[in-house]
């Protein structure tokens, strides 16, 4: 059978599946199940194209580390067969973990696992079922491999899983903002000591890159109505889980109906494998189809959060600096009590508050170094002429307070 298929991408045109093993990968139910998650979650709710699927972010992501190594090569640097496609297995699973809705389900379903994690483990599994063909890919995923530059490529400051999400949403979502110069910043990738480096034709490229990433951010990842749909989906699975650990029956898949009544963690997660099993088979189609039978549960809370989610009546959202004046909660509180009639104990399901966070640019973790046309190495805050530049490298944190609109 001839597996070197291609894949029309909207983005990027004809995607090349570039090996037979990369190819089996990306049969594997394991990947398949992506073609089912949203890569953006809730915010069709305010952009209604932003139905684009990890399958999508994944095949686009390999793409570009193809683009990438070619340019490397070119410029003579070596690299062999077998590191390039450990690299691009590795890109390709990068986001395998993921579970529907992935920050509401962090919040509820498997408390405190990351998708990393979850990802890790899927590629072990996956390593062992392919003979140990994965091994290299793994540990370029982990930043083991020696050669740290793989390691830069699939998880850095300018790395190519960014490059193509940025890329990739601001098409679905039509936010002209998120548009990079991504072929540009590939075509001045280097190496220096086997470290990823941009020459300094690209510096201008990786600028518009770092502040497209925060407008992203703002106007995109973080808009207050995308917070809105999110934080609701967290609190119906919260209901639906604190029900069911009371003993309710609820419908749901049998996937979604094992995370409903299991208390899982970040410890028996990683030791009992039915956990991993089930939320193999779990994607948004779970989520949705409980939601809309859910609507019609007999428990109050449950039923108005979830007919407020089908009726896209989402929480009014206030973003500041400050936190919320505590005067400000008691009050919405009060209202709430008196217009709903539920128990005080059920009010933190109606008013309640949280924080978010941006940070464009993080030099602590992995800078982006540019190489100078004298040889030398700059960081990008250096290099660059642009003065708020320095200012991307600092987290911004703000308060968010969630109430019902007609409150």
């Amino acid at each position: 059978m001839n597996k070197k298929k291609i894949i029309n991408d909207p983005v990027y045109g004809f995607i090349t599946i570039p090996t037979a093993l990369v190819f089996d990968l990306i049969s594997h139910p394991y990947f398949q199940r992506l073609r089912y998650i949203k890569q953006l979650a809730m915010t069709h709710v305010v952009y209604p194209g932003a139905l684009n699927t990890r399958f999508h972010h994944a095949l686009g992501a390999m793409h570009l580390m193809n683009l990438a190594l070619e340019v490397l090569k070119g410029k003579g640097h070596n690299i062999s067969p077998e590191e390039e496609e450990a690299a691009t297995i590795a890109i390709l699973l990068h986001d395998i973990g993921h579970g529907p809705f992935s920050h509401a389900l962090e919040h509820t379903l498997v408390r405190g696992i990351k998708h990393e994690d979850i990802s890790l483990l899927m590629m072990n599994k996956l390593n062992e079922e392919f003979g140990g063909q994965l091994t290299t890919a793994i540990n370029i995923f982990k930043g083991k491999y020696p050669r740290k530059f793989f390691c830069q490529l699939i998880s850095g400051q300018v790395d190519l899983d960014r490059m193509d999400y940025l890329n990739r949403d601001s098409f679905y979502t039509g936010v002209s903002e998120g548009v990079i110069s991504f072929d540009r910043i590939i075509k001045m990738f280097n190496l220096v000591n086997d470290q990823l480096v941009v020459e300094e034709k690209g510096i201008y490229s990786v600028e518009k890159f770092l502040i497209a990433r925060r407008l992203m951010y703002w106007q995109v990842y973080l808009h207050k109505t995308v917070i809105a749909g999110e934080q609701l989906l967290v609190k119906v699975l919260e209901r639906a889980k604190e029900l069911a650990a009371k003993g309710a029956d609820l419908f749901a898949t049998p996937a979604l109906q094992h995370f409903l009544k299991n208390d899982i963690n970040a410890v028996n997660f990683f030791e009992e494998e039915l956990h991993l099993q089930q939320f193999s088979k779990l994607d948004d189609q779970d989520i949705y189809a409980s939601i809309k039978v859910w609507a019609d549960n007999e428990d109050p809370i449950l039923s108005k959060l979830c007919k407020m989610l089908n009726a896209r009546k989402l929480y009014k959202v206030e973003i500041s600096n400050e936190a919320p004046a505590p005067e400000r909660l008691a009050l919405l509180a009060s209202k709430t009590y008196k217009a709903l009639g539920i128990a005080k104990e059920d009010l933190p399901y109606f008013v309640f508050t949280d924080t978010i966070t941006n940070r464009a640019y993080n030099a602590e973790s992995s800078n982006i170094n540019i190489l100078m046309k004298n040889g030398t190495l700059l960081d990008i805050a250096k290099a660059s002429d642009l003065s708020n530049l320095e200012s991307l490298d600092k987290t911004v944190k703000k308060h968010i307070l969630c109430y019902l609109r007609d409150i």
